[in-house]
């Protein structure tokens, strides 16, 4: 019997001691890399809210964050619902404070359908999963961060918006708009000491991808990584922490392949 390729031995994180004491609003956050993000924030002494619309799972993450001596609450919202998000934002304030990261993770609407398959009201939903969740997201919060003249937002794109892949059209689409989104927004916040940066994995071996993908494809897939292995949460975790803290300072505008060399040109 064939078996997955196995995940490298986790590693200490980094360390950024700025970090400390700032608040995080982390949206796709009950499992996954938006999971394992709101984790790590938490590690370095953020206040973290997950956001997400399975009550149990988030209520897990939190509980299991609070348990390793981090501040985490949950809390359930459909961030493709602009007023959703306004009291969202009003709960974080009154709760934790003024935000200093906005982690905007929700999606995963990448299952393949062939594009002359593909509903029109598929079609919608996908986008408005993957891309006006981020904009919602990023412009419920990103007036406050203006005013306080600081803050740093992250989006997350895939390499299925790099480059057409095996994911349905829409979700590719979805996530090309998201790097645009991102650089536009950058430019316009900048001014105002806000920085926004994108994330694209590749494929990330989260307990959906290990449930569903069997050890012989996940081999497969592995193998078309220069670096030879799936990517694990943590990996995109630890890239999300880098981006938001004070280490990338002068970094704005990126999109960040993490993605085991397996990039575009």
């Amino acid at each position: 019997m064939t078996t997955a390729p196995t995940p490298p031995t986790p590693q200490p994180p980094a360390v950024y001691p700025d970090l400390a004491g700032k608040v995080a609003v982390v949206t796709g956050g009950s499992r996954g890399i938006g999971a394992e993000t709101g984790r790590a924030l938490a590690a370095q002494g953020v206040a973290v809210c997950l956001v997400g619309r399975d009550r149990a799972a988030l209520f897990s993450v939190a509980e299991s964050i609070g348990k390793a001596g981090g501040r985490a609450t949950g809390a359930v919202a459909d961030v493709t619902d602009a007023r959703a998000l306004e009291r969202l934002a009003e709960r974080v304030a009154r709760e934790l404070g003024p935000v200093d990261i906005v982690a905007a993770f929700a999606g995963g609407q990448g299952a393949p359908v062939p594009a002359l398959e593909l509903g029109e009201d598929r079609w919608r939903q996908v986008l408005d999963s993957e891309l006006t969740s981020a904009f919602l997201t990023l412009r419920t919060f990103l007036p406050g961060m203006v005013e306080q003249g600081r803050g740093s937002c992250l989006t997350m794109s895939s390499s299925a918006g790099r480059r057409p892949s095996g994911a349905n059209l829409a979700y590719g689409v979805a996530n090309a708009g998201l790097t645009m989104l991102t650089s536009q927004l950058a430019t316009e916040v900048g001014p105002h000491g806000v920085r926004v940066n994108c994330l694209a994995p590749s494929s990330v071996r989260t307990e959906r991808v290990a449930r569903q993908m069997p050890p012989e494809i996940q081999r497969q897939v592995a193998a078309q990584h220069p670096l030879g292995r799936l990517g694990e949460p943590a990996d995109v975790a630890s890239a999300a922490l880098f981006l938001a803290s004070d280490a990338a300072s002068w970094l704005t505008g990126l999109t960040i392949d993490v993605a085991g060399g397996r990039v575009t040109s």
